[in-house]
């Protein structure tokens, strides 16, 4: 796509900061990173969101998550990762081209990723149950 910042790295017309490369992903360092370390993996290939990923990258993409983790975790010898992705402006997605955010996490490092618990109902489990086609 001609406007989705993503497509205009793949394509070399915007430089970034490239850690790791294959057929399918690119991995970039986050020019505005959580902590230091932040990357995210971005498939080549324009998909909004993950409703719209590829299976061929859906299946690459958690085996590639763990390796870049590793890798990251070695070398800045973090506490904890924090890997997550948004879909949909209401979840936080900012750039509409499916990327996967690994955050290294340190203790008191003041980063929050929070939630509101809710308390559904045994009716609320059930209607899932009882109405989801898999």
């Amino acid at each position: 796509m001609s406007d989705c910042i993503y497509c205009k790295i793949m394509a070399g017309e915007i430089p970034a900061y490239c850690i790791y490369e294959d057929d399918l992903f690119k991995v970039i360092l986050d020019l505005y990173p959580s902590a230091v370390g932040h990357a995210l993996i971005i498939p080549k290939e324009h998909a909004a969101n993950l409703y719209e990923l590829g299976e061929k990258q859906a299946q690459a993409l958690m085996p590639l998550a763990k390796k870049i983790a590793i890798a990251l975790k070695e070398l800045l010898n973090c506490d904890g990762m924090n890997i997550l992705q948004n879909n949909g402006e209401v979840s936080g997605q900012t750039i509409n081209h499916y990327h996967m955010h690994l955050i290294p996490r340190y203790k008191d490092d003041g980063i929050s990723i929070e939630w509101v618990q809710q308390s559904p109902t045994a009716e609320d489990f059930k209607k899932i149950l009882d109405n989801i086609k898999l």
